[in-house]
């Protein structure tokens, strides 16, 4: 599917056109107030050992995709490799990397994957993560990043998306631990569960988001945080059970 976007990039690279204007003409979608935007998220880590999944790349880490991938063409590389190359620009750091990998830990992925922490499958090297969204491409909403609203799963486009992009990934990486990040990264997971297209125990849904703005979810989840500390806007018992409920999928897959 890739191939006639490159085409166009290319095109655009050979006249000197200004990153918006190459963005302008990569439209995947478009009705009304909702635009879909090819951007090169293509590739895949076929040795990931787990799957992160938002729900779908912001303007900036679209632009730097693009950017990343025109460098790599003109610096010669083949399309592949400037795939790869404009996948990784956008690199899974800081607080959500350290509050993910200290859950993934607490609950057991470590040992089911016979690593000290989980954090050393995030290393380059190792190439034992791989980074995708519940919708692949960027999606807009009045030009803005779109956060989930409307629903999409309720939006046919979108759930098409879900369903053949997101699906391709899961019929690669099927053995892979699958990790959403969200209400709306769950529901896409959840509805290709439902389609027979990936294995339910492989889907740890109900994480608290690792995002630096929900660190008291994450440290009640860690047990770094009592009861009795907690503000009224955090419900004790959802986490408690989606603590222990992900504690007994890693178990079932041990």
């Amino acid at each position: 599917m890739y191939q006639q976007y490159i085409d166009i990039i290319k095109s655009h690279i050979r006249q000197g056109s200004l990153i918006e204007n190459i963005e302008a003409d990569l439209t995947l979608y478009e009705d009304g107030r909702l635009r879909a935007e090819y951007a090169p998220f293509d590739y895949v880590e076929r040795s990931a050992r787990v799957v992160i999944v938002g729900l779908t790349p912001g303007r900036q880490q679209a632009r730097n995709a693009l950017r990343a991938l025109i460098e790599a063409l003109q610096g010669g590389a083949n399309v592949e490799v400037a795939l790869e190359v404009a996948k990784k620009t956008g690199s899974f750091s800081g607080p959500l990397r350290r509050n993910l990998t200290a859950m993934l830990d607490h609950i057991g992925v470590n040992t089911l994957l016979g690593v000290q922490s989980a954090e050393q499958l995030f290393d380059e090297e190792a190439r034992g993560a791989h980074f995708t969204s519940a919708l692949r491409y960027p999606v807009f909403v009045n030009g803005e990043n779109y956060s989930g609203a409307p629903k999409p799963l309720g939006v046919p486009a979108l759930k098409s998306m879900i369903e053949t992009y997101l699906a391709e990934e899961t019929a690669i990486l099927d053995r892979a631990i699958w990790i959403p990040l969200g209400t709306h990264a769950s529901d896409a997971l959840l509805h290709l569960v439902a389609s027979g297209a990936l294995d339910r125990d492989r889907v740890l849904a109900g994480l608290p988001h690792p995002s630096g703005a929900n660190a008291e979810r994450v440290a009640y989840f860690l047990n770094r945080k009592g009861r009795d500390e907690l503000s009224r806007k955090t419900r004790p018992e959802s986490i408690e059970q989606a603590r222990e409920q992900l504690k007994g999928q890693i178990a079932k897959l041990s």
